[in-house]
């Protein structure tokens, strides 16, 4: 017999979001390793806020939310909003009850100097890079590092001569014609992200104003434990990777892949005075850069050379899912903050997927 349509409302729920969600989700193994570094943080949370006045939004729940937005694609923080009214399992996921109201989307406007201030993105990573080394998920030999452009919230027509401004060019607004000029980091600014340069990524490749990210991810399983934000330039990745390489902790000899874009031979030979062996990718030009047969011959530079290729995955998670194809957020400051958060979201995926029982 055919059922009937009832359209009546329910007034009381006996289901809590606990229950709701399976046992088996997903979002439940992250769930869980994100309580655990979120504690780590509550130190860091006291001094972050004062003793006096009313309270805040939990700055757990919202770097909670903040994952939801970096896990499911959601394009803007007002969106975010909008899906935790009614979707259940953000709601579990954040900390919300069934009837608990939702905050404005002002509040991450609010809370993000704070945030900012606090290094609480750079603390979160570490966090979750040190769950993966108890699990034994890293590598503490084999290393590569890479790094991809990040493309600035601020369109060419804002890329403007310094010291005119905003409404320095004749025939300005959004009908003005940019092409034909000669343009440089060094005579013109964005007036939109004056943090932003200009960039081409390769040859026949469009200039772009953005930032380079950077990565140092583990050969083991492909997780970025090391991130850098710096100006878009041709010798930021070199610089980046220094600076990552001498954060790791010392004591004895790692290898480092990476593309030919570092075969140079002052890269190299830095590398080797810190007793970190260079399986970078031989250059094809006629130039000469700093590989050579010492380190091509073994075995261990044609494995990190298919292993470096992993890296990769973490750029495209990034800017298909986790929304780093093009910021939303000005100022490198803030780039640097949203780009390692992020970084800290794909281990956390990839550490599910590693540790889920078979």
């Amino acid at each position: 017999m055919r059922g009937d349509e009832k359209q009546q409302e329910t007034m009381f729920s006996y289901v809590s979001p606990e229950a709701r969600v399976p046992a088996d989700h997903p979002l439940r193994a992250i769930r869980n390793m994100v309580d655990r570094a979120l504690r780590d943080l509550s130190p860091e949370f006291e001094g972050l806020y004062s003793r006096v006045g009313r309270p805040s939004v939990p700055p757990e729940q919202l770097l909670r939310a903040l994952l939801v937005q970096a896990l499911y694609t959601v394009r803007s923080e007002r969106l975010l909003m909008e899906e935790l009214t009614y979707n259940l399992l953000f709601r579990w996921f954040v900390g919300l009850g069934m009837d608990e109201k939702v905050w404005d989307a002002t509040t991450f406007t609010k809370n993000r100097d704070r945030l900012l201030d606090g290094q609480v993105a750079e603390r979160f990573f570490e966090a979750v890079v040190e769950q993966a080394r108890e699990a034994g998920l890293l590598s503490d030999d084999h290393f590569t590092v890479d790094g991809t452009l990040i493309e600035a919230w601020a369109g060419h027509k804002s890329f403007k001569e310094k010291g005119k401004g905003k409404g320095g060019n004749p025939g300005g607004g959004s009908g003005e014609d940019f092409h034909g000029e000669r343009r440089c980091n060094t005579t013109h600014v964005s007036t939109t992200d004056p943090d932003a340069r200009l960039y081409r990524k390769g040859r026949g490749k469009e200039a772009k104003l953005g930032y380079l990210g950077h990565v140092l991810m583990e050969n083991r399983n492909g997780l970025a434990v090391g991130t850098r934000v710096t100006e878009a330039g041709g010798r930021s990745e070199r610089e980046a990777a220094l600076e990552m390489v001498l954060d790791l902790p010392g004591g004895k000899r790692v290898t480092l892949g990476g593309d030919k874009g570092y075969d140079v031979l002052e890269f190299i030979e830095q590398m080797r005075d810190l007793e970190v062996t260079p399986h970078i990718a031989v250059k094809q030009e006629k130039r000469k850069g700093g590989i050579d047969g010492r380190t091509t011959r073994h075995e261990g530079y044609d494995i990190s050379q298919r292993k470096r290729k992993l890296v990769e995955q973490i750029f495209g998670w990034g800017k298909t899912i986790g929304l780093l194809r093009k910021m939303r957020h000005r100022g490198q400051k803030r780039v640097s903050w949203v780009f390692t958060f992020t970084m800290a979201a794909y281990n956390l995926v990839r550490m599910r997927n590693l540790l889920a029982p078979t």
